[in-house]
C-alpha cells in the first residue's frame, strides 16, 4: 500500500504566505488521516482551528489551519471502547444540542458518516454542515441541520 508509513502534520497560518508546523503525528493510520482531513475544525489544548486546505508531500499529509477560537480545555471520560461520534444540531444560540451519539469501531466508520451529506436520526433527515475532531475530549462531532424530511423505510 502506498501510504503505509503515512504521517500527518498540522500547519498554522502565521500570515498570508507563512505556515508553521504545530502538531505532528508519526504513528497514524491512513483512515484516521482521511477522517481528520474531512473535518473542518480541529480542537486541541483548548484551541479550535479551522481547516484552510490540505496537501500530500510524499508520505506526509498536511492539514493547513488557522486559529478560530480559544476556550477552556474540556475533557471527557473514556469508558467505552471505540471512537465516539456525536451528532449535534447546528444551533449556536442553543450551544449546539446533542441529538445522539454512538461508538464506532474504526476511523473508516467515522469517515463513512461524516463524509455523507445526509444522515437519518430516528427517521428524521439531517443535512451535514461541518465536522470536527476534538482531541481534548477524544470525540468526533458532526454538526447537522434538519431538512424537515421524514424517512419512511
Amino acid at each position: 500500500m502506498k501510504f503505509e508509513g503515512a504521517m500527518l502534520e498540522y500547519r498554522l497560518q502565521r500570515n498570508s504566505d507563512k505556515f508553521e508546523p504545530i502538531f505532528y503525528y508519526s504513528h497514524i493510520d491512513l483512515p484516521q488521516i482521511l477522517a481528520r482531513r474531512e473535518c473542518e475544525f480541529f480542537i486541541k489544548e483548548g484551541k479550535t482551528f479551522k481547516q484552510l486546505s490540505s496537501a500530500i508531500e510524499g508520505d506526509l499529509f498536511v492539514i493547513y489551519v488557522e486559529l478560530y477560537e480559544e476556550a477552556p480545555m474540556e475533557m471527557e471520560e473514556h469508558i467505552h471502547s471505540g471512537i465516539k461520534l456525536e451528532y449535534r444540531e447546528l444551533s449556536a444560540s442553543n450551544n449546539h444540542p446533542m441529538l445522539t451519539f454512538e461508538y464506532m469501531k474504526n476511523h473508516l466508520d467515522i469517515l463513512s458518516i461524516i463524509g455523507s451529506i445526509y444522515t437519518y436520526i430516528e427517521g428524521v433527515e439531517w443535512e451535514r454542515d461541518s465536522a470536527e475532531i476534538d482531541e481534548d475530549r477524544g470525540v468526533y462531532v458532526l454538526y447537522v441541520k434538519s431538512t424537515g424530511y421524514l424517512f419512511e423505510a
